[in-house]
């Protein structure tokens, strides 16, 4: 089994992990706004409670978003710099798949869509099918909630179905009961060891966070527009 640590900052928590010996121990640090000052200490604990250093480790996992803008890019870079002084690849980790493991793990759902909180009236969703490993049923998308259309059906989890309760209210799949949950560093580890063991790991330096808003704020005028919309 290999030893993996991973980052995950994509939202206002802000979690690290650390997979060695088939254990998964983590720790994290909720209401945080800048993530970057808690993160690395709770790695060092991490590491120091395990009587390992970085080096020891074989990757780093982080999640790569979609999420928040500064807090993707956080994880990220971190992530790289931890990597460049190791000289350990990296494992970028999609934060929805980190959702959906967690919905898998805690309800053994296999058809699972993964909803995010985007703020500005949109969510972040996905829909995977676990099936020996996990497959991509509809890939990481932006928009209204409403328009948030799953195949077949799903058990649905992550922050957006609360955070857009109106939305989903009369929706016909099946909700996970933990409806507000946010990517956590221990799927991120668990998804970055199956990585790893398929050789994914890729140089620090090539390492991207994942990005699917271009724009993370709206002008006075388009908001005024977007409210015009919502009225009418």
């Amino acid at each position: 089994m290999s030893t993996i640590l991973a980052i995950e900052t994509s939202s206002e928590l802000a979690s690290a992990a650390l997979l060695h010996g088939a254990v998964v121990t983590s720790a994290e640090a909720a209401g945080v706004t800048t993530h970057s000052q808690s993160i690395l200490p709770m790695v060092q604990d991490l590491l120091a409670r395990a009587g390992l250093a970085l080096a020891d480790c074989d990757a780093i996992a982080f999640g790569s978003g979609p999420g928040s803008f500064t807090g993707v890019r956080t994880a990220c870079g971190i992530a790289q710099g931890l990597a460049y002084g190791a000289d350990l690849p990296l494992l970028p980790t999609v934060t929805l798949l980190a959702l959906a493991q967690a919905c898998h793990e805690e309800t053994g759902a296999c058809d699972v869509l993964a909803v995010m909180d985007a703020r500005m009236g949109e969510v972040y969703w996905a829909q995977y099918r676990w099936d020996r490993e996990w497959q991509i049923v509809i890939a990481p998308t932006l928009s209204a909630a409403s328009d948030v259309m799953p195949i077949g059906e799903v058990v649905a989890c992550g922050n957006g179905l609360k955070a857009y309760e109106k939305d989903f209210a009369a929706r016909s799949f099946f909700r996970a009961e933990m409806k507000e949950w946010v990517p956590h560093a221990a799927q991120i580890a668990t998804l970055g060891a199956l990585a790893f063991a398929q050789g994914q790991g890729v140089a620090a330096g090539v390492a991207e966070p994942l990005y699917l808003r271009n724009k993370v704020a709206l002008t006075t005028n388009e908001r005024l527009e977007k409210a015009a919309k919502e009225i009418a």
